[in-house]
């Protein structure tokens, strides 16, 4: 099997479909990235990412990008506060004299601002190889290919399409009708801009971390940026449709903060400033995840990777991570001369990565419920006290 002679579209251009455009691509494959952003210059949302030994370092590592991210990653910005609803401080990675972390350790964890990463990928890629302002519309089978539509009324011809568009992906039906199931926990996310000078008791608790809060089955997870700026994410358990009968603008900063008043009454009124000086709209985000067991038959010459394929809650830190191995493993199984066709390299990738982020989506939605428990911080406490 080669794939010398195919065109490649991969569909997102997040993480895992930069990672996997670099990885064919330095094997001479022709690739192309199809991705929704006007341009590389859009602003990156959301928080820090830590990457991963065994899944999103080792994939840097095969991509020859490990030297980018070491001019590009936050040192100390893995260094975690846990604390309770009124900010007290259990846990402190500040205060500990803890042995030096190096790359290659397993348990290194380094912190890397999605904007710069996503830089890092962009500049390792060929010229033109991301075509931007294309917004997925619809796909359809022509002749052994694909033409690829988008909303802005280009299209495209591809012989083999890789799905990387995210949790609420347009081709995953194509490939499966399994769907995702809701968690149980909502989060709303924010960021607050210049936050030294606008939320400074939040600054000072940050550190230029990360703060793990928990209480009353609530939680507040703020995360620094190298911008200057944080994310916020605070969830709690709520109906599926909560967003739509909650009442509430999330374009109305005084609005949400009406609401957090009353949903985090029990909570110190620091948190209060994360709401009061939220730059923009806040971003409600149910938390869903694929069913652990799932299956489907593979295709010829269609397949996907990261939240398309299994999207899993945030609360493990390995969504970013998986979709990452799933580009290293994905390229490896297309570059393998040992598989006869497409369809039984696609099959054998998705049988592993079904594997493998079972496993890990268990972990990760184990931890959605019990993070939003009563007793959630005495449990986070005794994890950290039992030896790794």
């Amino acid at each position: 099997m080669s794939i010398q002679n195919l065109k490649i579209a991969i569909v997102g251009g997040g993480p895992g479909g930069l990672t996997l455009a670099r990885l064919l691509q330095m094997n001479g494959a022709a690739v192309q990235v199809y991705e929704r952003d006007l341009d590389k210059h859009a602003r990156v949302q959301g928080a820090t990412l830590d990457l991963h030994t065994d899944s999103g370092l080792k994939a840097l590592e095969k991509a020859g990008l490990m030297d980018a991210f070491r001019a590009n990653y936050r040192p100390g910005a893995d260094k975690t506060r846990i604390v309770d609803q009124d900010a007290q401080i259990f846990l402190d990675d500040h205060a500990v004299q803890q042995e030096e972390e190096a790359f290659g350790d397993l348990y290194f964890r380094p912190e890397i601002d999605r904007g710069p990463l996503r830089k890092m990928l962009l500049d390792s890629l060929d010229p033109d190889t991301v075509i931007w302002n294309s917004h997925f519309k619809s796909m359809q089978q022509k002749g052994d290919g694909w033409e690829l539509t988008f909303q802005n009324g280009s299209s495209a011809v591809a012989d083999l399409v890789i799905a990387a568009d995210g949790a609420n992906s347009k081709i995953r039906p194509l490939i499966t009708s399994i769907r995702p199931f809701y968690s149980g926990v909502t989060a709303l996310e924010g960021s607050v801009y210049d936050a030294e000078q606008r939320v400074p008791r939040i600054y000072d608790l940050l550190k230029g971390g990360k703060i793990f809060a928990l209480g009353n089955g609530q939680t507040i997870i703020v995360s620094s940026k190298g911008d200057g700026s944080l994310a916020f994410y605070a969830g709690f358990r709520a109906a599926e449709n909560w967003t739509n009968l909650s009442g509430i603008d999330f374009a109305d900063p005084a609005s949400v903060l009406n609401w957090f008043k009353q949903e985090f009454e029990t909570w110190d009124s620091i948190w209060q400033d994360l709401f009061t000086y939220a730059s923009g709209a806040l971003i409600p985000r149910p938390l869903y995840c694929m069913p652990l067991d799932q299956q489907w038959d593979a295709q010829p010459n269609l397949t996907m990777l990261g939240d398309a394929a299994h999207l899993m809650p945030p609360y493990a830190g390995e969504g970013v991570n998986m979709a990452m191995l799933d580009a290293l493993e994905l390229s490896e199984h297309l570059l393998d001369d040992g598989f006869k066709d497409l369809q039984s390299a696609i099959a054998s990738f998705e049988s592993k990565m079904l594997e493998r982020t079972a496993q890990v989506a268990g972990e990760s939605l184990d931890n959605t419920l019990w993070m939003h428990e009563n007793g959630a911080l005495a449990k986070m406490m005794a994890m950290f006290e039992q030896p790794q």
